[in-house]
Order: structure tokens, then C-alpha cells, then sequence
């Protein structure tokens, strides 16, 4: 008998994600770059993402180079690649504050603002870039040290402790630019209104770490039978 799938994520109904999505009106557009292998990844956050902000493109692939939806996007746009290149400037007060002048002046043709991510394992990650030129040519940002090591994604093995997530890194990224003048504000535990989509991240995370082994063990009282 074939299983009931929820007709909003597809998944099984037993493994519905859709309790764990929370709507959020981002003022910057967000385009995921998603390697092939992260779209039928059940740990995968980009689903949760995608149908939580309001403005949001998912595209797949490795080499975006000649990819036409890619490149109407960055004709639209003043695009900006979260990635942590050796040419990529951290996101601080300065540079939010000459990239909100440059978005303000709309008489003059200026684009608005998007943020692009890549969202694959770290050496996936990195093919992606390497493949695809016209992300080398992209202005590369990347988060503060104190958001970049805050990461919480225990349900998957990651290259380095405490790596962020697609959507806790795009959360944060877009929390800080989108900040202004309150930049300093935005921190691990509030993230302005990207905050509880980032709680409902941890309830993803605890729901996933339940259908472990170990971790229904140790979630057991003592006089369970």
C-alpha cells in the first residue's frame, strides 16, 4: 500500500516537514544554488528555506556558468555570493552601509540587492564555484567569525565544528544586511525576524535526532518498560 505523502512537501506524512517552516518576508531576494546530490537529501535544510521566505529561487546543478535563469537573475539583480573565498569581505557595518547607498538610489538605475548561496558539502561547495566562472566574478561576502562558528546542524557530519547550515547561514547573512544601522544586534540567540524560523531549525534538528537509535535510548525515562 503505497504511503500518504503530504501534498505541500511530498514527504510522508510521519515525516512532514512543513510543522517546521515558519513564513518571513525577506526584503532580499535569496537564490540557492543546490548541488544535484542535496535535492532528495532528507537532512537537507534548502526545503525549509524555500518555503518559508517569500522571496526565493532554488536552481540545481554544478556549473552555473551558462545556466539562462542564473543569468536573467544576475541581470536583475546586484548579486552578492555568500561563500568564504580568500577574496571574500566580511559582512560588517561599512560595507552594509555602501551597499544600502547603492540600492537607495533608485533614480539612477541602481539593481536591488540579492544574496546568492551554494548549498552542498563543503568540497561539493567548492566544485560548484570552481566550475562555474561567473560566480568567481561575484562580489564574495561571508559572516562575522561569531555567527560563522554558531553553527547548530547536528544531524549531519560537517567538515569543521560547528558549520552552518544553508539556512542558518542564509538567515544570518540576510538578518545582518538587512539590519542597517542595528547590525551590531543581530546575534546567535536573535536574529531579528529570521529568529524563529531558526528556532523551528532546532525543532528540525530534534526531530530528525529523534529517529536515532542512541537518541531514543537516552530520551527514555528510567522507568520506561
Amino acid at each position: 500500500m503505497p504511503r500518504t505523502l503530504c501534498r505541500h512537501c511530498q514527504r510522508p506524512e510521519t515525516v512532514c516537514i512543513c510543522r517546521f517552516t515558519f513564513p518571513v518576508a525577506n526584503d532580499i531576494h535569496l537564490v540557492v544554488l543546490q548541488h544535484p546530490s542535496e535535492v532528495s537529501q532528507s537532512k537537507g535544510t534548502v526545503p525549509l528555506l524555500s518555503k518559508s521566505l517569500r522571496s526565493c529561487d532554488v536552481l540545481v546543478g554544478e556549473n552555473f556558468t551558462h545556466e539562462p535563469n542564473f543569468l536573467d537573475i544576475t541581470k536583475k539583480y546586484q548579486t552578492l555570493l555568500l561563500y568564504p573565498s580568500e577574496h571574500a569581505i566580511e559582512i560588517d557595518q561599512a560595507l552594509i552601509s555602501q551597499l544600502t547607498a547603492s540600492t537607495l538610489i533608485k533614480s539612477q538605475g541602481s539593481k536591488p540587492l540579492c544574496l546568492v548561496i551554494l548549498d552542498g558539502t563543503w568540497k561539493k561547495a567548492y566544485r560548484m564555484f570552481m566550475l562555474s566562472k561567473n560566480l568567481q566574478q561575484l562580489p564574495q561576502v561571508c559572516l562575522p567569525q561569531y555567527l560563522a562558528n554558531a553553527g547548530q546542524y547536528h544531524i549531519r557530519k560537517v567538515a569543521k565544528k560547528n558549520a552552518l547550515s544553508s539556512l542558518e547561514a542564509s538567515c544570518y547573512a540576510l538578518a545582518l544586511i538587512e539590519a542597517g544601522s542595528d547590525f551590531a544586534r543581530v546575534t546567535p540567540e536573535q536574529a531579528g525576524k529570521y529568529q524563529p524560523l531558526l528556532n523551528k531549525f532546532q525543532e528540525f534538528n530534534q526531530f530528525q535526532l529523534s529517529f536515532r537509535p542512541e537518541y531514543s535510548n537516552i530520551s527514555r525515562k528510567p522507568d520506561d518498560s
